[in-house]
C-alpha cells in the first residue's frame, strides 16, 4: 500500500499584498474625506440660507399686511425656522417699519470651518456682516 501524502495549498493574501491594500485605501480616503466634508458643510449652508429666505418672505407678508415688519416678539417663533446646525443670535432692528437684520450663528463642528454667521436682513443675505467662508457660499452669493 501507498499512502499518498495530501498536499495543501493555502490560498489567500500575503502581509505585503494586505499592506499595499491599506496604504492605498489611506490615500483614497486623505483626498474624499476633506471634499465629502466640505460639500457636506456646503448643503447645511445652502439649507440655512433657504429658510433664511423663507423668513424674509414671511416679513415681507407682515409688511404688506400691516405696514410693518415682525417685531422683537417674534424671536421665539422663528425658532422653528431655525436650521439645524444653526443657533438664533437674534432679531433686531432701528425701525421695523423699515428695516430688520437676523443673525444665526454655526453650532457644533463645522469640517474645520468654525463658528461663522449668517446675517439676514430686508434686502436678503449680507455678505458684509456675515462671515461665512466663500468657498460654502451657494453659487449667485
Amino acid at each position: 500500500m501507498q499512502i499518498q501524502a495530501i498536499q495543501s495549498k493555502k490560498s489567500g493574501f500575503s502581509l505585503v499584498e494586505l499592506t499595499i491594500v491599506v496604504v492605498i485605501l489611506g490615500v483614497l480616503a486623505t483626498f474624499a474625506v476633506p471634499r465629502f466634508m466640505s460639500s457636506v458643510e456646503k448643503t447645511k449652508v445652502s439649507g440655512a440660507f433657504t429658510s433664511l429666505s423663507e423668513i424674509q418672505n414671511l416679513f415681507e407678508r407682515k409688511l404688506a399686511m400691516d405696514g410693518t415688519y415682525m417685531g422683537p416678539s417674534w424671536d421665539l417663533q422663528l425658532n422653528p425656522w431655525i436650521p439645524e446646525g444653526f443657533g438664533f443670535s437674534g432679531l433686531t432692528s432701528s425701525n421695523w417699519e423699515t428695516n430688520w437684520q437676523l443673525t444665526v450663528v454655526r453650532t457644533g463642528a463645522s469640517s474645520g470651518h468654525g463658528r461663522y454667521r449668517i446675517v439676514w436682513d430686508q434686502d436678503g443675505f449680507n455678505k458684509g456682516r456675515s462671515s461665512v467662508p466663500a468657498n460654502l457660499l451657494p453659487p449667485g452669493n
